[in-house]
């Protein structure tokens, strides 16, 4: 596959999508990667089961194949260990950053759901201002706008 070609930049998009876009891929000097197309050094989770096959079944101490997969020790026993307890999907990242609206707590997504219904047409850059001087917390409007509209969906 020519790298530039508009094959090559689907997948590169695709393993940026899917979060498993190698940060990096010239780190990865295993000969595999340097002499065979079909070996991806973009493909995080292609490197990291051929650095955990390497180990197993081609015996190479974990320093070396760490090494030269772009790792360090620690990251082998990680990706050993979810591999061992999830299999090829837990070679998969997972999504990084907050899991939830953190700081939208029962307390605040009270006060704006109120403050919503007594003045319909403020906006959700001024209640964002109204969390922060009420609360002291600061809360982007679109996290105020998505709280809200969840809140919608459930009630329906």
């Amino acid at each position: 596959m020519a790298k530039g070609s508009p094959r090559e930049r689907g997948k590169l998009e695709a393993l940026r999508e899917q979060g498993t876009l190698n940060p990096h891929p010239e780190k990865v000097t295993d000969s595999l990667f340097q002499e065979n197309d079909f070996f991806d050094p973009r493909d995080l989770v292609q490197v990291k089961y051929e650095m955990l096959r390497r180990v197993r079944v081609d015996k190479a101490a974990v320093t070396q194949a760490s090494s030269s997969f772009g790792f360090s020790r620690v990251s082998f026993y990680q990706a050993q260990a979810t591999f061992e307890e999830h299999g090829l999907p837990g070679l998969v990242p997972g999504k990084r950053g907050p899991r939830s609206a953190h700081k939208l707590t029962p307390e605040v997504l009270d006060f704006i759901t109120r403050t919503r219904m007594d003045q319909p047409g403020l906006k959700f850059e001024d209640l964002a201002r109204e969390v922060t001087r009420r609360f002291g917390t600061q809360v982007h409007p679109r996290s105020i706008e998505r709280a809200l509209a969840r809140g919608q969906k459930k009630r329906r």
